[in-house]
């Protein structure tokens, strides 16, 4: 059975021989091995393959055994004995080819998905489980059990460059003005709780509005939906942007979009509409915390024009 365990170790010679000594002792295999320096001590992250009736507790005696504190250990799968360079020039292709699947991928890449703690409040986050990420004005939040090193911080930096560059190539400009199908542009026209977009009087999307929770009345839910026909011509953009206008001029201090961890729209839909967003993933969830301190507020129902 595979476990993967963290600890941290005094940064001197014979510390990593003590650990696998003890790790000898006790009829255990290393399969894979990553150390991160933090100042005078480092934190060591191993693959343990150990016997069928080892459980955390086990493991949390061998590595203090060895001199580790701060122990964390987890079950993991045969997956996890992979190269570790090789993963990330896999997940930097993988943002190549698609920038917009950047949140799966890089929670992935860092083995956030085992935390289910997707209740949790954003605003306090548990120490050194949140991993955030700036890529243009979008926050990128991934939860785990174990904390960050200083190092997956500077190589999680490393891809939200990358997909921040990718990304600021290819957003349209203006791509929901141009005139589709036969001519026709997308009309959009706002309501008490959301905003519809039609084209030849078809709707082809729409937001809807919820209601605040008692803890949190000006943080409205949104839900957005485009028709598959219609996707990635810039609607879910418009759709969004107008509908946090919407929702600021009721009051709204903030919009809180909920999807798929791989729905790959979110992150370019929220860039594309200029607004300041946090996206956190958590096990298979997405969510984006959108504030509107700054969005220009649209109040009443009416036909919207061309932005």
């Amino acid at each position: 059975m595979l476990w993967r365990v963290r600890a941290t170790l005094p940064d001197r010679p014979g510390s990593l021989a003590a650990l696998a000594a003890e790790c000898g002792k006790a009829g255990v295999n290393i399969a894979s091995l990553q150390v991160f320096p933090q100042g005078d001590r480092v934190v060591d992250e191993l693959v343990l393959r150990v016997p069928a009736d080892w459980r955390a507790p086990d493991l949390h005696e061998l590595l203090e055994r060895a001199g580790g504190e701060e122990v964390v250990a987890l079950p993991s799968a045969e997956a996890s004995v992979v190269d570790q360079p090789a993963r990330y020039v896999r997940a930097a292709r993988e943002i190549l080819a698609q920038p917009a699947s950047f949140p799966e991928v890089v929670a992935h890449l860092f083995d956030a998905d085992a935390d289910a703690d997707a209740d949790a409040d954003a605003d306090e986050p548990r120490a050194g489980a949140v991993l955030e990420l700036v890529v243009g004005d979008v926050l990128v939040q991934i939860r785990r059990a174990t904390p960050f090193t200083t190092v997956e911080y500077q190589r999680g930096e490393a891809l939200a460059a990358l997909v921040g560059d990718v990304l600021g190539r290819e957003r349209p400009s203006g791509a929901d003005r141009r005139r589709m199908g036969a001519g026709t542009a997308p009309v959009y026209a706002a309501g008490p709780d959301g905003v519809t977009a039609t084209i030849d009087e078809v709707p082809v999307g729409r937001s809807r509005i919820g209601a605040g929770s008692t803890a949190e009345p000006s943080v409205r839910p949104v839900d957005l939906e485009v028709d598959p026909a219609w996707q990635r011509r810039g609607i879910g953009t418009r759709l969004l942007a107008e509908t946090a206008r919407l929702a600021r001029g009721q009051g709204a201090t903030e919009i809180v979009l909920t999807t798929r961890a791989d729905n790959q729209a979110v992150l370019p839909v929220v860039l594309a509409a200029g607004l300041r967003g946090r996206i956190r993933m958590a096990g298979e969830q997405l969510t984006v915390r959108i504030g509107l301190a700054e969005v220009r507020p649209l109040t009443g129902s009416s036909l919207l024009g061309a932005p």
